[in-house]
């Protein structure tokens, strides 16, 4: 079980007698009761931990305890550690444990060889030794073959991220981030094993990927502080991936976090770092729009345009198809309302009305966020050009979402159109007070409210 399927030895042993961590904990308990000054209190959860240790979400386990494991496995206590766990032990608690092994060893007749806890508390000398160095090569070789993951695996988490960023266009975050959550913890579990080099890099790729879409779909419910932290925490896993396309993602998300918070400057610091690194795919594309986005809201019509017009040198580049896609793609579409967006803002409201009406006269089925943050850009250049009930009528799509499916950013752009209404020559007529009593309607039910209303509202 150890070299099969990469368990830590306590594991091994555990899963040798058919036990559940309880049931282990269970017996722990009892054992540690008839032994006076032993005592100790386990549960599950620390049971567990003891397993995982060395790794960073493992506890060290005591000798006391690892005395108990070894009485309640049938096993010696040296048969609880690895060369990985003796590497991690404090000296003093080595020395004890070489002690007591040299103390259970029987007495041996001549010529009979020594045990090898005998060995680990003398040391062997002349061609002893040299023995002794080639089994210990071969016992590290051993654990250094060993992996916990394969590459069928590695494609399966691969090919379920990619689902799920695909799913997330369609479907509902809420479900969805409990998903990427669940999933994103199965390869921080398989990560505190033992694979190959390749091997730990595609984990950390996928992590990457995965924190990513968290801190997108976090942004989304209005969370943008716990989406910052999902961010920090994929860039760190792009960076111990090697990954030049995944930084960029990151850094894309982290762009679009730091615009949604107000924060425009950074918004374009972290769109061009993404840019620096050349990704392939559609990335690039997507990173010059959140440029072109932020510069608009700052007001640097010239910035925006030059951003925009980067965007289409770039998506005439992409050769390459992206590696997740869904979620973590841009095509026209995408990049069509980003376009809607900075025609408005720097002035140009017919222009984005063209862009809308052809984005959206396209047959083909398009993200419902996407779609509906082009029609409050028709709605608004309506509003600018042919008055507030050209406006209502543009949104009645918008306006009929499920509230599960009434993103952040879907609702801001709403307030941000209520707003330009109460600004209009039109403010004070019924359409235009009708439109925004919809809207003030639309806002009371969406998907962030829904999640600060319930118990479980912490997304990070």
């Amino acid at each position: 079980m150890r070299v099969r399927f990469g368990m830590r030895p306590r594991e091994a042993f555990r899963h040798a007698h058919g036990w559940t961590l309880q049931q282990t904990s269970d017996r722990l308990n009892d054992l540690s009761a008839q032994r006076p000054g032993a005592a100790v209190a386990a549960d599950a959860s620390l049971v567990g931990k003891w397993e995982r240790w060395p790794a960073p979400a493992g506890r060290r386990p005591s000798l006391n305890v690892l005395l108990l494991l070894a009485e309640v496995f049938g096993c010696r206590m040296d048969e609880l550690l690895d060369l990985e766990d003796r590497r991690a032990m404090p000296e003093s608690d080595l020395r004890v444990l070489a002690h007591q092994a040299a103390a259970a060893e029987p007495p041996r007749e001549a010529g009979m060889q020594p045990s090898p806890a005998t060995a680990a508390a003398a040391e062997p000398t002349g061609p002893e030794m040299v023995r002794t160095a080639a089994a210990e090569a071969a016992d590290w070789a051993r654990w250094a073959e060993a992996s916990n993951v394969g590459d069928l695996a590695l494609e399966q988490l691969v090919a379920e991220t990619r689902a799920l960023s695909a799913d997330y266009l369609v479907g509902e975050p809420l479900p969805l981030f409990a998903q990427a959550r669940r999933l994103r913890d199965q390869v921080w579990a398989l990560l505190e094993g033992r694979q190959y080099p390749r091997q730990t890099r595609d984990l950390y790729s996928v992590a990457g990927y995965l924190c990513g879409i968290l801190a997108w779909i976090s942004s989304d419910l209005g969370q943008l502080r716990e989406a910052d932290t999902q961010g920090r925490t994929a860039w760190l896993c792009a960076e111990l991936a090697d990954h030049r396309d995944l930084r960029a993602w990151v850094l894309s998300t982290r762009s679009k976090v730091a615009f949604w918070d107000g924060r425009m400057r950074d918004a374009i610091g972290f769109a061009r770092r993404g840019a620096d690194y050349r990704p392939d795919g559609s990335a690039g594309v997507l990173l010059a729009c959140q440029e072109a986005d932020a510069w608009s809201q700052l007001g640097a019509a010239e910035e925006a345009r030059a951003a925009l017009h980067r965007s289409l040198d770039v998506r005439e580049s992409v050769t390459t198809p992206d590696e997740i896609g869904g979620l973590l793609s841009c095509g026209d579409y995408r990049r069509a309302n980003y376009t809607a967006a900075v025609q408005l803002r720097v002035g140009e409201p017919g222009s984005a009305l063209r862009t809308t009406q052809a984005a959206l006269g396209e047959s083909a089925a398009q993200p419902y966020g996407t779609v509906a943050q082009m029609r409050i850009a028709q709605a608004a250049a309506h509003l600018a050009l042919n008055g507030p009930e050209a406006a209502a009528e543009a949104l009645l799509p918008v306006l009929a979402l499920p509230p599960e499916q009434r993103l952040d950013p879907v609702t801001r752009r709403l307030r941000e159109l209520a707003a330009a209404v109460a600004r209009s020559p039109a403010a004070g007529s019924r359409p235009a007070a009708r439109l925004q009593e919809a809207i003030e309607e639309f806002a009371l039910d969406s998907a962030p409210r829904r999640l600060a209303l319930t118990s479980g509202n912490d997304v990070s």
